[in-house]
């Protein structure tokens, strides 16, 4: 209870998307029910923070995890491109995008308690990153477990459509990573860029 009622809090702040729990009809009706006019639109440096905390949240990272993600990235040719792929590729993303975890918290925890094997080889690392051709699946000794019993059931009334780069098969607990994925900041609702303008400070 505490969990959500924080989770509520943080959502109210920064936005219904960060959690999967507040990607809701009434989260949205509270939220216009109870938003109160606002003051003078926030500094720069609120507005970086801001979203810097968006995309902390969304994926669960720590600050020092996100740091080094954006500095790494920000080397590279394309910075958002570079930092939407390292956080979508992290191993309990790719499961929760597969439909194979419900949230990313519960993929993070399916990973860590030893549930998934990649091309064979069980990992244990949420952050382990996956590659285009890489094969996700449930292990064996793991598929009867309730974590994985209902997502047949479950998967369809989440509305969440697995993207394109993953080819997923819930009822086999399977899935592939066929491409990288894109960023697009209007459908991810992050603003990468402005991420890095946080960091850059």
């Amino acid at each position: 209870m505490l969990l959500v009622k924080s989770q509520y809090r943080i959502a109210r702040r920064l936005g219904a998307g960060v959690f999967e729990k507040t990607q809701s009809q009434k989260f949205s009706l509270s939220e216009a029910n109870t938003k109160k006019p606002r003051g003078r639109a926030p500094s720069d440096y609120g507005r970086q923070l801001i979203e810097k905390q968006k995309v902390r949240f969304t994926y669960g990272l720590s600050e020092r995890q996100l740091s080094n993600y954006a500095h790494t990235a920000f080397k590279e040719k394309d910075p958002s491109g570079a930092l939407h792929i390292a956080l979508e590729m992290r191993a309990d993303s790719a499961i929760y995008r597969a439909g194979l975890a419900s949230t990313r918290r519960a993929a993070r925890q399916i990973v860590s308690h030893g549930h998934i094997v990649v091309n064979g080889v069980r990992i244990k690392t949420p952050s382990y990153r996956v590659h285009t051709g890489d094969v996700i699946t449930v292990r064996e000794g793991s598929r009867t477990s309730p974590l994985f019993a209902a997502l047949a059931e479950v998967n369809p009334e989440s509305g969440r459509a697995v993207p394109a780069w993953i080819v997923a098969d819930q009822k086999l607990l399977r899935a592939e990573i066929k491409s990288e994925p894109t960023y697009n900041s209007v459908d991810m609702g992050l603003d990468y860029p402005t991420v890095f303008e946080f960091y850059s400070r």
